[in-house]
């Protein structure tokens, strides 16, 4: 799937069904819903869903436990904007057959 057809499902009300929990937390959170992106994310334990969490945690402003995140996803804190590590985190999931 492109960004561009990732982007045309946000008219939607609900992400669609075959779509990964991780684009969901993505999807939800591009709508501002970034209570129910977390809610997705946070009770998972693998290293996508903490790369994930800890995107969501520095959107949310919340750097300590965004870097704990970061430190269980086997990544550092991107230096990067949030913007463009939301992308960066579509097309690693997107491209890693979590869809």
């Amino acid at each position: 799937m492109t960004l561009d057809a990732f982007k045309d499902t946000f008219v939607l009300e609900h992400p669609p069904k075959e779509f990964s929990v991780h684009l969901q937390a993505l999807w939800y959170d591009a709508k501002g819903e970034w209570t129910l992106a977390h809610g997705l994310i946070d009770h998972l334990n693998d290293a996508t869903s903490a790369h994930v969490h800890a995107y969501l945690h520095r959107k949310e402003g919340d750097l300590w436990n965004a870097k704990y995140w970061y430190n269980r996803a086997g990544q550092a804190l991107p230096k990067k904007s949030l913007e463009a590590e939301w992308e960066d985190l579509f097309y690693l999931l997107n491209h890693t057959s979590l869809t």
